[in-house]
């Protein structure tokens, strides 16, 4: 399998190699160059099979030639054995037709556990073989940072760096992050928004000298593995509700559009696919390309879900590559526009082509405490702000009530306890057994200006274990 960039002036990789490289040379992103298709008998031939053996037929194709099948088939094993739920990521039936796909029963209670659990050990399995040594330098909104670090704590040659907002995380997603503690873990709250946090992390992969030679690798959703391991679980729901026999929907919740993205890869795989729902809060720019064509960033606003506080959404260049014909040229042209201009507008046929498979809602704090509100009053059931914002785009938006339609959970209510009290549940919250003693735990954090320099400069005098780079 080889990989190519968005942006078309980067070299194809190998899956080894993308891993490691994480955003292409030409600023791109790496996609692969033939995507693989399975037939509606091989899909259905994986019907009843254990989540890690899903994951093993879903997302071979992607690795072949760099790990031999024993060896990805131990990682996957390892990976999603520390999920607390034998499913892995089960379905749960909110009415007839509307299920929430629980995935948040992994070790930080969200979704991004599916992706930076395998990240961390295909690092450390590929860093070993090459004896290597990289910097990590991610940015999070919230939840992948503790994913992140949890992933790769135990990386014996991995140095990890991870970029929030300050006061701009719930607190448990916070401590998440700053109760881990190892010689090769770093926390930093930046005096910004997300979109800085993210922003300086392209600038750090765009010129990499203050690394002083060591390799920066990715963990955000720019990362190819990270979206390769979101698409199983769209294959474990369909097949679950009667796939690929019949078709199904999805609502998903999402900001930076990996987790939708990774739904559009498992429909052009094969998966009947139906309808794939764009859910975003009040930062909408999403909602406004899939409503009205129109790309365009605005103000950054905190709400009750913020991990989905995000203006601009890396992994839309990904999707843009598709509806231009996979034309680099093109979406380099795209881009800077959009880096000089601040929006942009495709071609209407394009934009209609876009619309065939999305539809999309813009959910406000309001309607989010509404519809958990709601939801719980019809079902018992608490849910978080973002996977309410699921739920409410999904009742909005639903082009057929025959079809199943599937609304990704991405987190635990647990970790935002304000939203769920705003929305009046009085259902008490309580803590994992191993998160327990969160709210007791020292903390470790330092809080940096909205500086690149500054950020890169601790990076260099903190990497390898706390020795300067």
């Amino acid at each position: 399998m080889r990989y190519i960039s968005t942006r078309g002036q980067a070299p194809a990789l190998n899956f080894e190699d993308v891993l490691l490289a994480g955003l292409a040379t030409d600023g791109g992103l790496y996609v692969p160059e033939n995507l693989p298709r399975f037939t509606q008998e091989e899909i259905a031939s994986w019907a009843g099979l254990p989540y890690h053996e899903l994951a093993f037929r879903v997302m071979r194709p992607f690795v072949t030639g760099s790990i031999p099948d024993a060896d990805f088939k131990k990682i996957l094993e390892e990976t999603y054995g520390v999920f607390a739920h034998s499913a892995v990521a089960p379905l749960r039936q909110l009415n007839g037709n509307e299920w929430v796909l629980e995935l948040f029963h992994g070790p930080t209670l969200a979704f991004k556990d599916f992706a930076l659990q395998l990240l961390g050990r295909l690092l450390d399995y590929v860093l070993e073989k090459r004896g290597e040594r990289v910097v990590i330098v991610g940015a999070t909104s919230g939840d992948t940072g503790s994913a992140a670090i949890e992933g790769c704590k135990h990386c014996e040659n991995v140095d990890i760096f991870i970029l929030h907002p300050h006061n701009r995380v719930s607190e448990v997603q916070r401590r998440q992050m700053t109760t881990l503690f190892g010689e090769n873990i770093h926390n930093i709250a930046i005096e910004g928004n997300f979109d800085d946090c993210q922003e300086m992390v392209k600038n750090s992969f765009a010129d990499q000298s203050f690394l002083k030679g060591t390799r920066l690798v990715a963990v955000n959703s720019i990362n190819w593995a990270r979206i390769m391991a979101q698409i199983v679980y769209y294959f474990h729901a369909a097949l679950q509700l009667g796939g690929p026999a019949r078709s199904v929907s999805f609502s998903v919740p999402t900001g930076n559009f990996g987790d939708i993205f990774a739904g559009y890869l498992a429909r052009n795989m094969g998966l009947p696919i139906n309808q794939l729902i764009v859910a975003t809060n009040r930062n909408d720019i999403l909602h406004r390309f899939m409503s009205g064509n129109q790309y365009v960033k605005q103000t950054l606003h905190a709400t009750l879900s913020p991990s989905m506080d995000i203006m601009v959404s890396s992994n839309f260049e990904r999707l843009l590559f598709d509806l231009h014909g996979r034309n680099g040229a093109a979406i380099a042209g795209l881009m800077d526009n959009f880096k000089q201009g601040g929006g942009f507008s495709v071609e209407e046929e394009r934009w209609t082509e876009a619309r065939k498979l999305f539809d999309s809602l813009a959910v406000d704090d309001a309607q989010t405490c509404e519809t958990i509100a709601e939801v719980y009053e019809q079902t018992g059931e608490v849910l978080d702000p973002h996977t309410a914002i699921g739920v409410k785009a999904a009742r909005e938006c639903r082009r057929s009530l025959d079809i199943p339609m599937v609304i990704l959970g991405t987190a635990h209510p647990v970790k935002f306890p304000d939203a769920v009290e705003k929305a009046g549940v009085g259902k008490a919250l309580e803590l994992p057994a191993h998160l327990s003693d969160l709210f007791e735990r020292d903390e470790r954090c330092t809080v940096l200006p909205n500086d690149l320099k500054a950020v890169q400069a601790f990076v260099s005098q903190h990497g390898n274990r706390g020795k300067p780079l």
